[in-house]
């Protein structure tokens, strides 16, 4: 047993894959190949090593299969750690990855660009205010991973609304640790390989009072897709497609697709009016019991013999 993880008996873990480099793909011998295994409640980190051979491959094991870890092999190269998709040894000990790629490392270039941008946005809650999840699909056009020059000049930034509050990175391909918010701009600057889309994933709340949300577009994207669990908004955008409504869940989402946006073009959402609550009115109701103490207090004061 390994770290409160289920075993597979004494059985071995084996996985083997290949090192391939750059967009021709060639096989990279001679570099490390690391076996890490993750797992949630402890007993994490690497477990076994070795060169590559001459067509990029390695074989790497382990002593016991854990059905509760998931096993992940990476590779540095120049200064950059890739790692292959993960592994769950569930009824096997046995797996083969795919390669794992790997690329020189620039910080100039074309610009990295968003592929493509989700937008989901809850119904609001009890104090009317409304999360909204965004996931950013970004692509790197280069030849070799995109890493920031500095700490001023990230490798991709993006605008979001004005009226954003509590920002908070989410689990995605690029590391939260690489990201922050400057004023109403996200700033990326973790590497960025070239090839494949990296999934981006960061949320924030809307405050009760905005009844217009604009979606900022300041650079051109593939796409930009929109779920609305109020079913009832209305979106505002160029080419604005209606999808339906989709089922997430056990909730209901209204979808909206606009493609091949423009940098300056206008994505609106307008939500309806709210109706009376007693959490709207709560604030009034405090200032309310706040004047008449005060008023007490001052009655009581003047009334007080000398």
């Amino acid at each position: 047993m390994l770290g409160g993880g289920g075993t597979l008996g004494a059985q071995q873990v084996v996985i083997s894959g290949r090192v391939l480099y750059g967009l021709n793909r060639r096989p990279l011998a001679g570099t490390w190949a690391i076996l890490h295994r993750v797992h949630m409640r402890g007993a994490s980190g690497p477990v076994d090593s070795m060169r590559t051979g001459p067509q990029g491959d390695y074989r790497l094991s382990a002593s016991r299969v854990d059905t509760a870890a998931v096993y992940v092999v990476s590779s540095l190269y120049r200064g950059i750690a890739y790692f292959s998709e993960p592994a769950r040894m569930r009824g096997t000990n046995a797996a083969t990855l795919k390669p794992i790629l790997v690329y020189d490392t620039t910080s100039t270039g074309p610009p990295i660009h968003a592929a493509r941008r989700l937008v989901t946005i809850a119904r609001p809650g009890k104090d009317g205010t409304r999360a909204v999840l965004e996931l950013l699909a970004l692509q790197n056009p280069g030849t070799a991973t995109r890493v920031a020059p500095d700490t001023t000049h990230p490798t991709w930034a993006g605008v979001v609304p004005h009226d954003a509050i509590q920002f908070e990175v989410g689990e995605g391909d690029v590391s939260a640790d690489a990201v922050g918010l400057r004023g109403d701009t996200v700033a990326v600057f973790g590497p960025i390989p070239p090839d494949d889309q990296k999934q981006l994933t960061y949320s924030y709340v809307l405050p009760a009072t905005t009844r217009r949300l604009l979606i900022p577009i300041d650079q051109p994207i593939g796409e930009v897709d929109l779920l609305l669990e109020d079913t009832t908004a209305t979106v505002a955008a160029p080419g604005l497609e209606s999808v339906g409504v989709q089922a997430i869940e056990q909730r209901r989402f209204a979808g909206y697709r606009a493609a091949a946006l423009q940098r300056g073009a206008v994505v609106s959402v307008t939500f309806p009016a709210t109706g009376f609550s007693v959490q709207t009115m709560l604030p009034y109701v405090i200032a309310l019991v706040a004047l008449a103490l005060v008023v007490g207090l001052v009655i009581a004061l003047r009334k007080r013999p000398r």
